[in-house]
């Protein structure tokens, strides 16, 4: 990383934050009167809040020093022809958990990312419902803001005894099944979005096994502030996770990691190994 990019990292991380938490009060409103459901070509599901979160943050970004590129999942069609120059560029989920959000549940979030040279290093994520703030840029550590508690550093734990495990309550069938059960005794907590990648981060959660679909805005913003936290996020081959190396913008299956060494891929099924 350039030395003038490591400089400006920590003035751009307020600045982030505050554009987060700005779009999130703006999902809010919504989310609060009411809202249609439309469907993407890909048929998957956008709102109001959607657009209204994505036009916000890409009007506030382009205003912060760097003038970086800015790619988003509501505005995604870019040609990898096009993506491959970039060096540095923003990442963006306006809405994630958008299904969370149609259902009236509390697991949506804001997540924006800066990835340089195929790393995330910065990310900022925002849960509106919760009112609280994940954020971190590469060398700064990692941090939430709550209402109880501002600035407060987090950090993975070791792993427990009896491990827990973030999973989604949307995807958990098929191989995510196979894999908690080849692990014995756990425990589980279930929600929606970043948040379960947060959930290790500050050492609530010992893993986040993601055994299904993904696209790199869903995870670019988390993947800083679990890096920061002292954790991990690798394909399920224990490989590194990297951004803009491929036409396709989806992610492979992977593994969120707190603060351990354990071989989780002795548990996965045998058609994933």
């Amino acid at each position: 990383m350039t030395t003038e990019l490591n400089a400006l990292l920590p003035k751009l991380l307020p600045e982030v934050k505050r554009i987060a938490i700005e779009a999130g009060e703006k999902i809010m409103v919504i989310f609060n009167r009411g809202f249609d459901v439309d469907y993407k070509d890909d048929k998957s599901p956008v709102t109001e809040a959607d657009l209204t979160a994505n036009a916000h943050i890409i009007k506030e970004l382009k205003k912060l020093a760097g003038d970086f590129p800015i790619l988003t999942e509501e505005e995604a069609a870019l040609p990898f022809e096009e993506r491959k120059k970039w060096q540095t560029y923003w990442l963006v989920d306006p809405l994630d958990g958008t299904k969370e959000f149609m259902n009236k549940r509390d697991g949506f979030t804001v997540n924006i990312a800066l990835i340089h040279q195929h790393k995330s290093v910065l990310g900022v994520i925002y849960a509106p419902v919760f009112d609280v703030s994940y954020y971190a840029c590469k060398g700064h550590g990692a941090y939430k803001d709550s209402n109880e508690t501002q600035g407060k550093k987090i950090k993975v734990r070791a792993l427990a005894d009896v491990p827990t495990l973030a999973v989604s309550r949307s995807h958990a069938k098929g191989d995510l099944l196979a894999f908690v059960d080849n692990i014995g005794e756990h425990e589980i907590i279930r929600t929606g979005s970043s948040l379960k990648m947060c959930y290790v981060a500050e050492g609530i959660a010992d893993i986040y096994p993601r055994l299904w679909l993904t696209s790199e805005w869903d995870t670019g913003a988390a993947h800083c502030i679990v890096d920061e936290a002292g954790g991990s996020l690798v394909k399920t081959d224990m490989s590194p996770l990297l951004y803009n190396t491929k036409d396709s913008l989806l992610n492979p299956f992977f593994f969120t990691i707190g603060g351990n060494d354990h071989d989780w891929v002795q548990y996965l099924p045998k058609s994933d190994v």
